[in-house]
């Protein structure tokens, strides 16, 4: 299994995914803090993968700053508690070529390209694949898909 993260400056979004099926296992939009403590609880993580942050040459504020310190941390705690670590990086761009084959993908359509692979949200009463997704987890399955389909 991989653990994907979409990281934020205060809450970053998770999603455990199984690697030979894709199929999310664990996921949720959680305080940084609580992200930290549970990194070294997940059980059966192979792989770390983590949305790298690019500014393509805009300027970017201290919200990006945070965001980048918040990631270093994940990546230092799971080398601390792995005998073997493993870090990959995914660009968002990369996520945009891989499920959109466009630059110009938002996240809407990154999305919908996900839904049209592998299914429906579903509801209550009959969930789907992605049942209780919301928008920065589906970018963290995202990130992870993105590896997933560059390793196989």
């Amino acid at each position: 299994m991989i653990l994907a993260i979409d990281p934020g400056n205060i809450e970053s979004a998770y999603c455990i995914i199984e690697k030979e099926t894709y199929k999310p296992i664990e996921f949720g939009k959680i305080d940084n803090y609580k992200l930290l403590k549970q990194i070294g609880l997940f059980k059966n993580i192979d792989c770390i993968v983590i949305e790298k942050v690019a500014s393509y040459g805009m300027a970017v504020g201290k919200e990006v700053f945070d965001t980048c310190e918040w990631y270093g941390r994940f990546v230092q705690l799971y080398c601390d508690t792995n005998e073997n670590p493993k870090i990959e990086y995914v660009f968002r761009k990369d996520v945009k070529i891989n499920l959109c084959n466009s630059m110009k993908a938002k996240d809407s359509n990154i999305r919908q390209a996900l839904i049209d692979r592998f299914g429906v949200v579903g509801i209550k009463k009959n969930p789907g694949w992605f049942y209780g997704f919301k928008k920065d987890i589906w970018s963290a399955y995202a990130v992870g898909i993105t590896y997933l389909d560059r390793v196989k």
